[in-house]
């Protein structure tokens, strides 16, 4: 005798539920720069290349932050479906973090190497700015599936340098920043929270 089974109508509809969250967090994250690009070709910034190299750089480290937060979150919500959009978010940050770099190469240095070099060894800014890109640059890599097949365990250790790279972002905000320090405080402490929550968590397993 055979047993039918009746499918759940809500379990069926999670999926769906979740790919048209996961669609409208893929739009939403292009809002910024879709935002950037309607002021600079409005005309309403007053210095288009500074305000698009700041607009993507403040972005960034905007997503950095929000990827650092998908696991307090789930920890203290019991959620588990933000873990699902944490590598976008991610793939997000490094998006942004390309244009803030492609910015500074080309609309800011018009393919200078010899000032970009110079700038590097000269202005530390610029110094950890490069340094976060350059570690950001193998997390977007290895963010596929397959990468995390072929490194296994080792791939959770290499994704442990975006706390570094988180870092050295507040850092170059920091340090680029000159009178007003509000944001790069508010940055620097949302960092402090996110990663002295792992530490508290780290410490209270037994």
């Amino acid at each position: 005798m055979t047993t039918l089974r009746m499918k759940n109508p809500a379990a069926s509809r999670q999926p769906t539920r979740f790919n048209w969250l996961k669609i409208a967090v893929f739009l939403l994250a292009l809002l910024p720069l879709a935002r950037a690009a309607w002021i600079v070709l409005s005309g309403m910034a007053v210095n288009p290349v500074e305000f698009i190299t700041r607009s993507t750089g403040t972005w960034t480290l905007s997503f950095l932050l929000i990827t650092l937060a998908i696991s307090p979150l789930r920890q203290l919500s019991g959620w588990s479906w933000p873990l699902r959009l944490r590598r976008m978010l991610g793939l997000y940050a490094f998006f942004y973090g390309s244009l803030h770099l492609t910015t500074y190469i080309w609309l800011d240095q018009f393919f200078d190497w010899g000032g970009m070099l110079h700038d590097i060894a000269k202005r530390p800014f610029i110094t950890v700015g490069f340094a976060a890109m350059l570690l950001m640059t193998p997390l977007a890599i290895t963010s596929t599936q397959g990468w995390m097949r072929r490194l296994k365990r080792n791939w959770g250790r290499l994704h442990r340098l975006v706390y570094p790279v988180a870092m050295l972002g507040v850092l170059h905000y920091w340090w680029l920043v000159k009178k007003d320090l509000t944001q790069p405080l508010l940055y620097g402490t949302a960092l402090a929270f996110l990663l002295g929550w792992r530490l508290y968590r780290r410490w209270r397993q037994p």
